[in-house]
């Protein structure tokens, strides 16, 4: 069983690495093996040094389901000490909120996907702090799916944001930990940057083989297997094609209201060569809020069979090419704002390039999707080696 950082952090060697008083950034899946929450063992283990908590996009709590809706500060009815939002006003801590802190501890459970947004909300915090002289200590957790394989396209300068902030691909095979020390080595954070690594962590490690209690990242993840068919599905957050928000499967089932599935399925099997390591279901599903809310889509439920050898980016963007042929002028690209950039398609924003959507406005091939993917590859690799932990 893979022992997180907030459990080693009962050994004095490591608990001596928090100084003075202390900050919490965490959210509801910050638990231990026995869902202890991190605020309550840090609360035991230091007492009143614990003075602030923040917390991250969808809030402190997990509770916010959508993008762009804010969560604010409050005094937190229980513990008695401030909760700051860094997806409210600002994502950056300001001076007030840091004021008095001398270490700010880390313990996220991230997802390995660039575009899930705690890696941003760490590293803008590190350059935060770096400014203020303040310590930032990550108590590392496993990367749900895997340290090893990496996919999808580096984002480019041009598509910078939120969720994106460095020239990573999608799935990017880092700990919160390693994340850290990416930023840090890579683009000169002049921050005083510690990680309590994992026990028994290994690369090749998915999440059933860590031994550990799933607790929901954020509301629109409630299981280990969407977090790898998030490295794809994400994608679908660019179009008005439903990506099963507002039903229990988000993120594994994408449909429209035009489509009936078994008759797409039967399409999609002629147009792309499947192998073994994944299925596409047919399914109907009746998202209860957010796009197509109070209707009902057709479409697929993307099963992983071997979660080693299945690569939901490359099938998604495959399965959004059809999606596009399959329903012609119903098809549409998501306009509205995304992650508060209001000039940029979010589509493009996701991928971190426009030359995907390209792809697949022209019906383009699988060979040509891969060389896309694996442009830049090498230079990735060679930051991403300095980083790694395990």
């Amino acid at each position: 069983m893979v022992t997180n950082g907030i459990e080693q952090l009962s050994s004095e060697t490591h608990l001596n690495k928090l100084k003075g008083n202390i900050a919490l950034l965490c959210h509801s899946a910050s638990v231990d093996k026995t869902f202890n929450h991190s605020v309550l063992i840090l609360k035991n283990l230091i007492g009143k040094r614990l003075i602030k908590i923040f917390g991250p996009q969808h809030g402190f709590v997990t509770d916010v389901q959508d993008n762009m809706i804010e969560t604010k500060d409050f005094i937190h009815p229980y513990f008695k000490i401030p909760v700051h939002s860094l997806y409210g006003e600002t994502r950056i801590p300001t001076d007030e909120m840091l004021q008095g802190v001398d270490t700010l501890v880390v313990d996220l459970q991230d997802v390995g996907t660039r575009v899930y947004t705690y890696i941003s909300t760490l590293t803008l915090a590190m350059e935060k702090c770096a400014k203020l002289g303040i310590k930032v200590v990550v108590l590392d957790r496993p990367n749900p799916v895997g340290g090893e394989i990496i996919e999808g396209t580096i984002l480019e300068d041009e598509y910078k944001s939120f969720v994106g902030r460095y020239p990573m691909p999608q799935r990017h095979a880092m700990t919160m930990g390693e994340v850290g020390h990416f930023a840090k080595n890579n683009f000169n954070i002049d921050v005083e940057y510690e990680v309590i690594p994992m026990l028994n962590w290994k690369r090749n490690m998915m999440w059933s083989e860590c031994g550990l209690p799933w607790v929901n990242p954020s509301p629109n993840l409630p299981t280990p297997v969407g977090t790898l068919t998030f490295v794809g599905t994400v994608l679908f957050e660019g179009t008005k094609l439903s990506e099963g928000r507002g039903t229990t499967r988000s993120l594994e089932v994408v449909g429209h209201p035009d489509i009936e599935p078994f008759e797409f399925v039967d399409y999609l099997n002629t147009k792309i060569a499947r192998d073994n390591s994944y299925i596409f279901r047919p399914v109907t599903f009746h998202p209860m809020f957010q796009k197509h809310g109070g209707a009902t889509c057709g479409g697929v439920h993307i099963h992983p069979l071997d979660w080693q050898k299945f690569r939901p980016w490359r099938v998604s963007q495959l399965l959004c090419r059809e999606f596009k042929n399959f329903l012609g002028d119903k098809f549409e690209w998501q306009d509205a704002p995304y992650e508060y950039e209001y000039d940029k398609l979010a589509i493009d924003l996701i991928n971190g390039t426009r030359t995907v959507r390209e792809w697949l406005e022209s019906n383009g091939s699988l060979e040509d999707l891969l060389s896309l993917e694996s442009k830049d590859y090498d230079a990735y690799q060679s930051m991403r080696d300095n980083a790694l932990l395990y």
